[in-house]
């Protein structure tokens, strides 16, 4: 059956063809579709895991149970499963194991721009990249054969462009794969360092028989055109090769990063008279090539920072750029800002008024960083909002307590904020730590987490208890504030930052966009009574606009929060009609 679908989908559907049994992942942009599209099937165990380190580890379990087996993460993701991954190239697996990995060149969503092919280098695993859906079907399916053949995880590669662009696809049948009988192996599995020593050349035997294996793989291929210029490239930079100059060049794509061919890349080099070397980010390909004892043109004239286009490529040759899409230069820009409603302005405002510094963390409340709330004053990764106002407080003068919190959503404070809050009441700092609580995964597109009370499936599941949590670890003031509340916003964190003791706020109102919360009626401004202070303005909400002078409320957008409404000294806001 033929099909156009988005790559994440297909991988998802190479994974299922190949016999794939569980997968446990924890939703980044933009990889989260993969076990999306996984959970729709009975047949297999899909789930969302606390954070990526535990998603890879119940992957391991059952791969050494004998199931084949798969965990999705985004490249920075792959940073907090980076502990398991690298011993897992030493003890191998039983059942085979695909840990799929999304790159973000651009940072359409993400904070840095890393290139996860280091990973597989440094880890010494085997690496897949697709150019497009097709691809991405077939080497998922291929890869759980050369996981087991091997006996190695194998690192499947995606970048934005592949993982969310749509191509066509033909789907086959998923076949019945029996499982693998457990054995005891000690000498394969337990990782203390006499077993540790034995495995590590067992992993460079590997890494030799995958360089082999490399040569003649079906993941690399040489398309023979033209022999003035010849390009060396993978993934979607590929498609915009392909795209710029057709047939009338010779092409070795690479579909394994990892190993990388050495007799292949330097037959191919020999037949064309010229050498290039097309790669996204990082000079890996280009380096490999110069380590041959090749001299390709590469990063001197392709940048390593950024995705690539078929303009950029076009560019670079001096080549005529075909327009194919012209957009309006007067068109007015669109910067990213929380939703009319979101139940975190609330909260930003009143951190805001009271000129708090804050420590922020991934997640959508991050856009409380941007005008005009411009309410947070750090982001680094997740989990280390919680974590770093512990040692930026016990760095700073005492009082800079009554003046500092730590903002944290509460899917991110499961993922990584709960070891840090633990570092808090154990080493003893003055910290106010928010958990914003909208009970959801937002910037992902509205996942279950273990504080919802629901599983992948929208399954009742084990809710975890967040007060009760921040209590046992030992936070003996604990606060639940609405939001909406600027009243109470304001009291509590004014008390909670005058404590002479470690606290945490919970921030509590669900994500305005859930399906299950109900909206109250637009509010409209009555322009008599409107002074035009703009201080409905500084809380950011796009619902508000100035209309000839005067404010005026979206009713398309509004949701009837009413927090624009307590903010009005004259009593403008009211409800709509």
């Amino acid at each position: 059956m033929k099909k156009l679908m988005i790559g994440n989908e297909a991988v998802a559907n190479g994974l299922y063809e190949g016999g794939i049994g569980l997968i446990s992942s924890y939703p980044g942009t933009p990889s989260t579709e993969i076990t999306e599209f996984l959970s729709k099937f009975d047949d297999l165990h899909s789930e969302w895991a606390p954070n990526e380190k535990v998603a890879m580890e119940a992957a391991f379990g059952a791969s050494l149970a004998g199931v084949r087996s798969a965990c999705a993460m985004k490249h920075v993701g792959l940073n907090v499963a980076a502990d398991p991954l690298f011993t897992l190239s030493y003890t191998g697996v039983n059942a085979g194991l695909v840990i799929c990995v999304a790159d973000d060149p651009a940072m359409h969503s993400s904070q840095n721009e890393q290139d996860s092919r280091h990973y597989a280098i440094a880890a010494k695993v085997p690496m897949l990249e697709p150019a497009d859906s097709a691809e991405a079907l077939a080497f998922a399916k291929a890869a759980f054969d050369l996981s087991e053949q091997f006996d190695t995880p194998v690192l499947f590669r995606l970048c934005t462009r592949v993982a969310h662009s749509q191509s066509i696809v033909e789907t086959g049948l998923r076949p019945k794969v029996e499982k693998k009988p457990y054995i005891k192996d000690g000498a394969k599995y337990i990782m203390m360092p006499g077993n540790a020593k034995k495995r590590h050349p067992v992993v460079e035997a590997r890494t030799a028989a995958l360089t082999e294996y490399a040569e003649t793989c079906p993941f690399n291929r040489v398309e023979m055109g033209g022999t003035e210029i010849g390009i060396i490239t993978s993934g979607t930079a590929y498609q915009y090769v392909k795209e710029v100059f057709g047939d009338t060049v010779s092409v070795l794509k690479i579909g394994m990063p990892n190993p990388l061919p050495n007799h292949l890349i330097t037959d191919f080099a020999k037949q064309v008279q010229k050498l290039y070397v097309i790669e996204e980010l990082d000079p890996v390909i280009e380096n490999h090539c110069r380590c041959l004892g090749l001299d390709p043109i590469g990063k001197a004239m392709f940048s390593a920072v950024g995705e690539f286009s078929q303009e950029t490529i076009a560019k670079a040759f001096g080549l005529p750029v075909k327009t194919t899409v012209t957009a309006d230069s007067v068109t007015p820009a669109r910067p990213p800002m929380m939703c009319a409603g979101c139940p975190h302005r609330g909260m930003y405002y009143t951190l805001a008024k009271n000129k708090v510094t804050v420590l922020g963390d991934i997640g959508c409340y991050t856009l409380g960083a941007v005008p005009p709330l411009s309410a947070v004053d750090s982001t680094l990764c997740m989990g280390a909002s919680v974590s770093g106002i512990h040692g930026f407080l016990l760095a700073s003068e005492p009082e800079a307590a009554r003046k500092t919190v730590a903002v944290i959503g509460d899917s991110t404070f499961m993922h990584s904020g709960m070891t840090g809050l633990v570092n808090i009441a154990y080493n003893a700092s003055n910290s106010t730590v928010i958990i914003l609580d909208n009970s959801i995964t937002g910037m992902t597109g509205h996942q279950q987490n273990p504080t919802t009370g629901y599983n992948i499936k929208g399954d009742p599941a084990s809710k975890v208890d967040l007060e009760a949590f921040c209590h046992a670890v030992g936070i003996r003031r604990v606060r639940v504030v609405d939001p909406y509340d600027l009243a109470a916003c304001d009291k509590v964190l004014k008390e909670e930052l005058a404590a002479d003791e470690p606290s945490v706020i919970i921030s509590r109102r669900p994500c305005v966009l859930l399906k299950s919360v109900k909206t109250a009626p637009a509010l409209r401004v009555d322009s008599e009574k409107c002074r035009s202070c703009k201080r409905c303005m500084g809380l950011g909400c796009p619902a508000i606009a100035m209309k000839n002078g005067k404010a005026h409320i979206d009713a398309t957008l509004c949701v009837g929060c009413e927090v624009c409404k307590q903010l009005c000294p004259f009593d403008a806001i009211g409800k709509g009609e």
